[in-house]
């Protein structure tokens, strides 16, 4: 059976806020705001899954797991990762790698990669060595930069039947 690459970028944001838990990669960081969303807010987990969806063509997070959905408020994205992960693998994809990046000013995002890669990979049923998680800031520049937000990309390699 023939089979050939795809590739999926992502990119997800969401306000910071006081008395939110900061969610990043399935990890709980210890920070005074966290991401207001209708699931934890995990922007990292969020941007992977949509290109997870992108590269398969089956649209984005918002059309699979809807805010107007009250299954889904407070839910751990990893879960949503693990649902996209079944969707994949129902069409006979395979998730070869992933290689995210996390634009925040604070806090330190270095510390908690391993957790996190970790956290992903076991999520999409990949070895961690196959996620890579950066991170950067957005040297002090608009809304980010001013730390009202967080946002990820990612970009998802797969294969297809």
């Amino acid at each position: 059976m023939d089979r050939e690459l795809r590739v999926g970028n992502g990119y997800d944001v969401h306000r910071l806020e006081r008395g939110v838990p900061l969610v990043l990669g399935g990890v709980a960081l210890p920070y005074e705001k966290g991401l207001r969303a209708h699931s934890d807010g995990d922007a990292l987990a969020h941007a992977i899954g949509d290109a997870i969806l992108g590269a398969l063509g089956l649209g984005d997070l918002g059309s699979h797991f809807p805010d107007s959905d009250s299954r889904w408020r407070g839910v751990s994205s990893l879960l949503l990762l693990e649902r996209i992960r079944d969707l994949a693998g129902a069409r006979g994809a395979r998730i070869l790698n992933v290689d995210a990046t996390v634009i925040a000013e604070a806090p330190k995002i270095a510390p908690h990669v391993p957790a996190m890669r970790d956290n992903l990979g076991r999520a999409l049923a990949i070895a961690s060595d196959r996620v890579s998680v950066k991170a950067t800031t957005n040297e002090g520049l608009g809304a980010l930069g001013r730390g009202e937000g967080i946002a990820a990309m990612a970009v998802v390699l797969i294969e297809v039947p």
